[in-house]
């Protein structure tokens, strides 16, 4: 526990200060972390084997996944003082690096038959879109107006949430929520948490407007809150699910106390593209 605990209040203190200074200060431990979290779920779907650390399909995702990053860095760069246009081009960077991923995959599992089975690049192309691609978007929210609001928004969707679900499920917990898949979370612990979340994000609005008094967005930050807690859940207990497929505790040993990169940014993994959606359309961040 006192691991834990050290790691957490470490990991807590480095998402604070790489989120005051964003930029490529937050995108490279970002990318980091997204490669790692990518070999973690290789392992467990199988397209790593477990004596492995690395073979052509991670060599491919892993240098696409450094071409994405830093293509963001230098679209920051160059838009990032234009919002609309950043949006669309970002999207639009991302769109074609998911289809080179899935070629470039593929190409290698037709030049290489049959060293790898079509098992192993469908899950290499699924880890990419999970890990690296969805980790993505805690940087690109951050670079959004009012981008550290709603890059703090991420995490209060997911801790807050979980840390107010905790608590209501050891005082009110009764009905089981997914009794089969973590059958310590319940129903009241899931509304406990989706309370606490709204409670917190509707606070952080009236921070963002005692900052900027034109940005009022109090409902808007309430339904952030609310959809941000919902998917964060679905992220805990995605990561979950595919451990017990395939038969494991945790994805990893990296973080004392906690596991590996999957382990600890499960629900942020879903909740930061959410995030993003909902601030560029609730917020009016783009013309879309």
């Amino acid at each position: 526990m006192k691991q834990r605990v050290i790691s957490g209040v470490v990991i807590a203190v480095l998402i604070v200060v790489l989120g005051l200074i964003g930029g490529p200060i937050l995108a490279i431990p970002i990318m980091v972390c997204s490669m790692i979290g990518y070999g973690e779920l290789g392992h467990a779907c199988g397209f790593l084997q477990k004596e492995q650390k690395a073979n052509l399909l991670t060599g491919i995702a892993l240098g696409i996944t450094a071409v994405y990053y830093i293509g963001l860095i230098l679209l920051e760069s160059r838009w990032g003082s234009d919002p609309q246009t950043m949006v669309y081009a970002s999207d639009f960077f991302t769109m074609v690096i998911l289809v080179a991923a899935f070629l470039a995959l593929m190409i290698a599992y037709v030049l290489t038959f049959p060293a790898y089975r079509a098992e192993q690049v469908m899950a290499g192309v699924f880890s990419f879109v999970y890990v690296p691609v969805l980790m993505s978007f805690i940087y690109r929210t951050r670079i959004l107006p009012y981008g550290i609001y709603l890059y703090a928004l991420i995490f209060i969707c997911s801790s807050v949430c979980d840390t107010c679900a905790l608590a209501a499920g050891m005082l009110f917990g009764k009905h089981k929520m997914a009794p089969v898949l973590s059958p310590k979370k319940t129903i009241e612990g899931a509304i406990g948490g989706v309370a606490g979340s709204a409670i917190c994000s509707v606070i952080l609005s009236f921070v963002l407007k005692a900052a900027d008094p034109e940005a009022v967005y109090h409902w808007q930050f309430l339904i952030i809150g609310i959809c941000g807690a919902l998917i964060s859940m679905i992220g805990d207990l995605a990561a979950s699910a595919i451990k017990r497929n395939h038969a494991i505790k945790d994805y990893g040993n990296l973080i004392p106390g906690h596991g590996g990169i999957m382990d600890r940014f499960d629900s942020i993994i879903f909740t930061a593209p959410l995030i993003y959606i909902l601030g560029v359309f609730l917020l009016g961040t783009a013309a879309l």
